[in-house]
């Protein structure tokens, strides 16, 4: 075998066709990793494999054609036939010189995700999943290809044949699709012959062991096939020869089988043995939250699906299954609209198709389709861009909803001009199974019995004396307060009567602006903090991960006066670095001066005051009006989010929060400049291939030369 590689590598590379499948290869790859990662800055190498995909039905069969056709032409197969290695060897050995020509531009291609990650976020491991199915469908290709040169000895036929096989598996697809709708037993049996199928699913984000066991299958199957080709070219006809040929008949079948058997063996497996979610967001993985949920059930929960099976979004689908897979009470039932047409209407007056109906015994919730995918409306063209993939999260807290005994109650103090929580903000309450409503003092005697406690955001104007006698009564009975303050440069003036509400937690909010020159602990500006974020229940799922930052404008420093009553957990703090400067007009320079408050500081807390019937009144304060906006989340991969939904969770009395948040769509961008983009592009496009090229005909005239 290692003769006939070798004799195979060296064929490639002494002639012009190796160097020009190499040269075509890299320039192609290089062209639309120039559009689309360079100047578009698109940080994921996916989209560019994805667009050449297709390329390797042509490129392939060239590479291939003359292999074995040739040497049939030529006669001299008979020599390779008649030498003491075997079939599989000689098969093996040409192959596997293929496979090192192809290997070479995926080598280089594999250097693209490394190139971007000088020009900011890649994500690494989709982009090498698709380079990893782009090189499995190649050298599958190439299998296929020496299969089909071992039937002929024309080249042009060889090329021709291998393509038109190919472009059918590639769309195999839409011709399934043309045959059948609904499908059926033909259809089931062209699905062996699928490329796109199995390419989209690695594609999409993740690693399919299925996927990748197929590929090698189709290797394995279609270099038997060639093994068998040359075989039966091997011996005359003679009793001997239909001896082995009724034996090799039987072998094809056993492989086929053998083949059959394994793909649909592991095929059966559930998605969580046999795929491996590769994006950074997760979209295809559930996330730990929903794992304990699931873990935790005791009730059978049904989810309907207002669709038929065969016609279901297949992402909400995986979704589905990964939820049906974890627990055996969770039961995916689809109702057809066409079949059962007003099967909604016992729970809601409409509601579009693809829509979730999660029900148990106790109560149920709708989930309309419109909520599990994120949107966002572009005003200037007047079209809407998907953006977040939410079916974990709405289909965990309709389940948390479901199974639930009460949804607790938060009120939204209002009548200060307070912020209003955006629709991000708003939904992760609603995921917590929390029921957000408004409260006006001014309108009520008191806070409502039923509250679970009472946000305040960011109040412009300060309480009234009423006001503050009914909250701080509300606090006196064990309640909870959840405090997000507004910069001022005087807070103790402007805020008279809020202030006495912190005083009686032992709180203060001091004058000043906090600016915190340590670079780690700021973006972009000073007074945008990126505070150190302290262990706490309601520090969750941001403190110790892996992209621990928060990010808070204008905030000012929490003092407090160490009270014996009141326990106080640290929450975000600033750097030693950190000073607070008063007196600031709008174009005052930030730097410190002698009187600046000193830090660190600490910029959010809870504290938990003891009171005389053993009750506990709490206070949840952040110093931020920025934190908690959608303005600020994007940058922080929710983990300002995250701060709001754990003390939601908190105040509802769960132990954890079970809200997930909207796994986003958005792709990585990054900032290559044009020069850059420029230099990239013409060594990639131009310098390397025409450097390839150049080689394969030096080397090709100095060998005729001397022949």
């Amino acid at each position: 075998m290692t003769a006939i590689y070798k004799r195979e590598l060296r064929a490639y590379f002494t002639t012009v066709t190796g160097w020009l499948f190499v040269a075509a290869q890299l320039c192609l790859a290089g062209l639309y990793f120039f559009v689309v990662n360079l100047l578009s800055g698109y940080g994921n190498v996916a989209q560019t494999v994805s667009s050449i995909l297709f390329l390797l039905l042509l490129t392939t069969p060239v590479l291939a054609m003359r292999i074995l056709a040739e040497e049939r032409k030529q006669k001299t197969d008979q020599l390779i036939l008649t030498s003491p290695v075997s079939i599989a060897g000689i098969v093996w050995g040409k192959y596997l010189a293929m496979a090192t020509v192809f290997t070479i531009p995926v080598a280089v291609m594999a250097l693209f995700p490394l190139i971007l990650r000088r020009y900011g976020s890649v994500a690494m491991q989709e982009s090498y999943t698709a380079i990893l199915v782009y090189y499995l469908f190649g050298l599958a290709c190439l299998s296929i290809c020496l299969f089909l040169s071992s039937l002929t000895e024309s080249q042009v036929i060889a090329a021709v044949l291998s393509f038109a096989v190919l472009f059918i598996g590639y769309m195999m697809s839409g011709i399934r699709s043309l045959i059948s709708e609904n499908g059926n037993l033909l259809t089931k049996a062209l699905g062996a012959f699928d490329f796109s199928e199995r390419l989209n699913a690695m594609l999409g984000g993740t690693l399919d062991v299925k996927a990748v066991l197929y590929f090698l299958t189709i290797i394995g199957v279609f270099l038997f096939f060639t093994t068998q080709s040359i075989q039966k070219r091997r011996y005359q006809m003679s009793v001997k020869t239909i001896r082995f040929g009724a034996y090799s008949l039987g072998m094809v079948a056993l492989v086929l089988v053998v083949a059959v058997f394994l793909n649909l063996a592991v095929g059966e497996l559930p998605d969580r043995y046999t795929t491996l979610d590769v994006t950074d967001e997760g979209l295809y993985s559930l996330t730990d939250t929903t794992k304990n949920v699931l873990a935790g059930l005791q009730e059978d929960v049904t989810i309907y699906v207002l669709q038929s099976e065969k016609e279901q979004d297949s992402v909400l689908g995986a979704t589905l299954d990964s939820y049906a897979d974890l627990s055996e009470h969770i039961h995916v039932v689809y109702r057809d609209p066409v079949t059962t047409p007003d099967f909604y209407r016992a729970y809601t007056d409409s509601v579009s198709l693809n829509s979730l109906i999660v029900e148990s015994d106790k109560r149920f919730r709708v989930v309309d389709y419109s909520d599990i995918y994120e949107q966002t409306y572009d005003y200037t063209y007047y079209t809407s861009e998907i953006t977040g993939y939410d079916a974990e999260g709405q289909l965990t807290g309709a389940i948390v909803y479901v199974t639930g005994d009460s949804a607790p109650v938060l009120y939204e103090l209002n009548g200060h001009d307070e912020l209003a929580l955006s629709d991000t903000f708003v939904d992760s309450a609603k995921k917590e199974n929390v029921d957000l409503a408004e409260l006006t003092l001014l309108t009520q005697e008191a806070v409502p019995e039923d509250a679970n406690g009472v946000l305040m955001m960011a109040p412009t104007m300060d309480l009234g004396e009423d006001d503050a006698d009914k909250l701080l009564a509300y606090l006196e009975q064990g309640g909870t307060l959840f405090l997000e303050t507004r910069y001022t440069d005087a807070f103790s003036e402007q805020f008279p009567n809020l202030s006495g509400i912190l005083k009686w937690f032992g709180l203060s909010v001091a004058d000043g602006l906090i600016v915190d020159p340590d670079s780690s602990h700021m973006y972009q500006t000073p007074i945008y903090l990126l505070p150190e974020v302290r262990p706490s229940t309601l520090t969750e799922g941001v403190y110790g991960s892996s992209y621990p930052y928060v990010l808070m404008p204008y905030a000012q420093p929490i003092l407090s006066d160490g009270a014996q009553d009141v326990s106080v957990t640290e929450l975000l703090s600033t750097s030693e670095s950190a000073y607070a400067k008063t007196g600031l007009e709008e174009n005052d320079a930030l730097k410190q001066e002698e009187g600046d408050r000193k830090g660190p500081f600490l910029v959010g807390v809870e504290a938990v005051k003891e009171l005389s019937d053993e009750k506990q009144a709490r206070l949840i304060l952040y110093s931020s009006e920025m934190l908690f906006t959608d303005s600020t989340n994007q940058y922080t991969m929710n983990n300002n989010l995250t701060l709001f939904s754990n003390a939601v969770a908190s105040m509802a009395g769960q132990e954890e929060s079970v809200s997930v948040p909207v796994k986003s769509y958005e792709s990585y961008y990054l900032t290559v400049s044009a020069g850059s983009a420029v230099r990239l592009g013409i060594f990639f496009i131009g310098l390397l291939p025409i450097f390839c090229l150049i080689c394969g005909i030096v080397i090709w005239a100095r060998r005729r030369k001397r022949g």
